[in-house]
């Protein structure tokens, strides 16, 4: 884009104007937002804007979680919310509502995008008031939720499985891996240092050489003697889904599948040695892995137990009551 010669003043409406001009084409994908600062919802993508002053925008003092919309209902809406107020207290964010409002206005945010399919994704802010480092400045902190469509993984990654490499990027420490904050350059980092590598994502290794997460999942393996085995949560983000994991793979130990879940640490050499390596996240559900710095985990395909939590991970989306939320279109806003 070249720079205009002349650098123009906008009027209010020339603003609005200008904001609907420049919207990209990706913004179709974007369905509704909430804004505190507003204090309403909006559906035109031109009008999903928040302060420059937000202290989100310039030092990252925010905190945010992420829901599935499936079916018209809100997969774990309810553990989401309760780690990013859960977050909010670590980051030191006062709510600007209660619990029971913030879900209110997440499931009319929903509603207003009129979607059945798609991701939620909300943050609480320090909020608006200037541009310094403390946030004593800040008027009052902020709440915003957006609708927009679920990132799509290419099926392959399901069929076929996901090369990792091992990233160089140096983890987080473990009070800021565990808030879910804004702060997420060194997770963008591991990605494109994998794609740089020619592989799809990377994996973070801990201080001590243990296995501790990928870019924004979790990782877990199955060992040759039919054991789940998950790294501990003291240094890491304790992801929903992951959690919700685990429960399935105990009813694959009372089915005889599994031997045993662990929780423990994992060293590298032992991940290697797994017979089914996988990514678990709220976006890309359950992934198998099928190689790590170029070397093949097992014999390089998709495992058995992988495949079996990614459908039962499926089945409980569509049709786990205690974990839905219905999205309550019929009311409006």
């Amino acid at each position: 884009m070249a720079a205009p010669t002349r650098i123009p003043l906008f009027s209010a409406d020339d603003f609005i104007r200008r904001l609907r001009e420049t919207v990209h084409t990706n913004s179709n994908n974007f369905y509704s937002m909430y804004s505190s600062i507003l204090g309403g919802i909006v559906t035109d993508p031109a009008l999903m804007v928040l302060p420059l002053d937000d202290h989100m925008v310039h030092r990252g003092h925010a905190v945010f979680d992420t829901a599935t919309l499936t079916h018209g209902m809100l997969y774990q809406l309810d553990p989401h919310l309760d780690r990013l107020i859960k977050s909010a207290d670590g980051a030191r964010i006062a709510l600007p509502f209660s619990r029971e409002q913030l879900r209110r206005i997440v499931l009319a945010t929903a509603a207003a995008s009129r979607q059945h399919e798609g991701s939620v994704r909300y943050w609480l802010s320090a909020g608006p008031g200037g541009y310094g480092l403390g946030p004593a400045e800040c008027v009052g902190s902020s709440f915003y939720v957006i609708v927009f469509k679920q990132e799509a993984y290419p099926e392959s990654y399901y069929q076929q499985g996901i090369k990792l490499i091992t990233s160089q990027v140096p983890i987080k420490p473990p009070l800021f891996a565990r808030i879910k904050s804004t702060n997420y350059l060194p997770n963008v980092l591991v990605v494109l240092e994998a794609k740089d590598r020619g592989a799809d994502n990377g994996v973070f290794i801990d201080q001590r050489g243990m296995v501790a997460e990928s870019s924004n999942m979790n990782v877990a393996f199955v060992t040759k003697d039919r054991v789940f085995r998950h790294p501990p949560f003291e240094s890491i983000l304790s992801g929903i889904t992951i959690q919700r994991v685990l429960d399935f793979a105990q009813r694959l130990v009372q089915q005889g599948v599994l031997n045993a879940v662990r929780i423990a640490d994992i060293p590298v050499e032992e991940g290697r040695d797994a017979a089914e390596m996988m990514l678990i996240g709220s976006s890309i559900k359950v992934a198998p892995v099928v190689e790590w710095d170029g070397q093949k985990i097992d014999d390089g395909k998709p495992g058995p137990v992988t495949q079996k939590l990614l459908k039962m991970w499926n089945e409980d989306a569509r049709s786990a009551t205690d974990q839905l939320v219905a999205v309550p279109y019929e009311e409006g806003v």
